[in-house]
């Protein structure tokens, strides 16, 4: 008697996703799709498959926590009338949420909510005749706070002794479990030497107890983090066994115990975030998200980006910018026969006034390389040419080294490198980047939209989840916009 959909439709509006699902939402999500999920046999959720993944879509597109989303379903009437549910309806508790995407996480198919609207786009042939993808990647924000070094370690030390009964006895000099900071004069450099050593000789101390108990996985992964932390900021100090922070960033540091995953990135030169990247492939013509994938923030666009192209067909254009020109790349997506517009890896003189990788030229067959005052070298087996003894007499030797003998490195790939510089100076090639390359940057624009930029959840894994769920979003937002319908298959208005 109070269906949402029969009193309250009109005031929804037609052409819109909440309409779209309120008609075709079991037609997008059938309940036999999820079977697996429960395999027991012994039941199944009171709240259908379709009703979550409605709520999910809705959800992932607006941007809702988890509470947010279920308050909605329950005072929201677009929302009601798009999941199909009487106007007293109260929904659902919102921890269903999590049950349901743990559930679809640690299934065969993680992603099934992207692949049912991956589907509907290959039936509505949206991307028939569609030869280009576009790649692209963003910095997201973690969802947790970036830890400095003194935290990092005591948060540590409190883990392995919360969940290694024996390392809980072991006395401590400078950390503490309640886990507060130590209160000294930051300025003082002694002073943070005494707390550094303090702290290092305490981790030695657990992790000494601690690696000879008989742990548990958690706790294997907690004395490992522990570790980890305990050395990659620090470096031994002036007396022995005394230790300082080290002036220098380890590789691939840990930036916080809670999200061990999350990592430093560089948003620009100037700009560094914390967190993940987001890395898309995007149809640049309709703006249709193709693939994604979540990386820590430090991870190179290139491989990435071949992996994205690798479940689509060959000879493809595909559009990026010099994130994607290393010759590894270029190579990778060569052998898929891809054409490739993108913005070419500069090459830069040693110093100002020298002569560039591009002035020499190197004959890969022959393995020689002929300089600019055209003396000819041959490579090694390492690929290096040496130039002597013709450096001492050369005129140009002021333009081409500071040492007394020039020696020319030739990297792997390097053909691929020197063809696209070359290529790059065809005004067509760079029209074809400047017209099509900006539907990718359009694309992350409406990703991050709503405040998406911040991550809700921790780890690689979950936020993959969400990144797959918020692009079925936006791929069926813009597929309801262009006339999508169910006529006993999937059509477009305008096809």
């Amino acid at each position: 008697m109070l269906d949402a959909q029969v009193f309250c439709r009109g005031l929804v509006g037609e052409g819109t996703i909440y309409t779209f699902l309120a008609d075709h939402r079991d037609e997008l999500f059938r309940d036999e799709d999820f079977a697996d999920l429960f395999p027991s046999g012994r039941g199944r959720p009171s709240i259908p498959a379709v009703l979550i993944c409605c709520v999910m879509v809705l959800q992932t597109l607006e941007g809702l926590s988890d509470r947010d989303a279920i308050r909605q379903l329950r005072t929201r009437i677009d929302w009601k009338v798009a999941c199909g549910l009487a106007l007293d309806d109260e929904g659902f508790d919102f921890t269903n949420l999590t049950y349901w995407r743990t559930r679809l996480r640690k299934s065969a198919r993680p992603n099934r909510i992207f692949d049912a609207v991956r589907d509907v786009v290959n039936a509505t042939g949206v991307l028939g005749g569609k030869r280009r993808r576009a790649l692209d990647s963003t910095i997201l924000d973690d969802a947790v706070a970036t830890q400095d070094t003194v935290t990092q370690i005591i948060s540590a030390i409190r883990k392995v002794r919360r969940v290694v009964p024996e390392a809980g006895a072991v006395p401590l000099s400078t950390a503490t479990d309640e886990g507060a900071k130590p209160v000294i004069e930051w300025s003082d450099r002694v002073a943070r030497d005494a707390l550094i050593t303090g702290l290092v000789n305490d981790a030695e101390a657990v992790l000494a107890v601690a690696q000879h108990s008989a742990s548990s996985e958690v706790a294997g992964e907690a004395i490992g983090l522990l570790a980890l932390v305990s050395g990659q900021d620090v470096e031994p100090g002036e007396e022995p066994g005394t230790w300082k922070i080290a002036r220098k960033v380890a590789k691939d540091r840990v930036i916080s115990t809670v999200d061990v995953e999350a990592r430093h990135g560089h948003k620009s030169t100037a700009v560094r975030k914390d967190g993940f990247k987001a890395h898309l492939g995007v149809e640049p013509d309709t703006g249709i998200i193709t693939a994604v994938k979540v990386t820590p923030a430090n991870a190179p666009d290139g491989p990435v980006g071949v992996e994205l192209m690798k479940g689509e067909e060959d000879g493809l254009e595909v559009l990026a910018d010099s994130a994607y020109g290393s010759g590894t790349t270029r190579a990778q997506l060569h052998e898929r026969h891809h054409r490739l517009v993108i913005k070419p890896l500069p090459s830069r003189p040693k110093f100002a006034g020298a002569f560039m990788r591009d002035d020499f030229v190197v004959d890969h067959a022959a393995r020689a390389v002929t300089c600019p005052a055209g003396h000819l070298a041959h490579l090694s087996k390492g690929g290096v040419a040496t130039f002597a003894p013709h450096c001492s007499s050369c005129p140009l030797k002021a333009r081409c080294t500071k040492a007394n003998i020039r020696s020319f490195s030739v990297t792997d790939n390097d053909d691929e490198l020197v063809e696209a510089r070359r290529a790059w100076h065809d005004d067509e090639l760079r029209a074809t980047y400047r017209l099509h390359r900006p539907m990718a940057e359009r694309s992350i624009s409406w990703l991050v939209a709503k405040n998406n930029r911040r991550l809700r959840y921790r780890g690689v894994e979950r936020n993959e989840a969400w990144l797959h769920r918020r692009a079925a979003a936006l791929n069926l937002r813009k597929l309801v916009v262009l006339g999508l319908k169910f006529d006993g298959g999937w059509k477009l208005a305008t096809t």
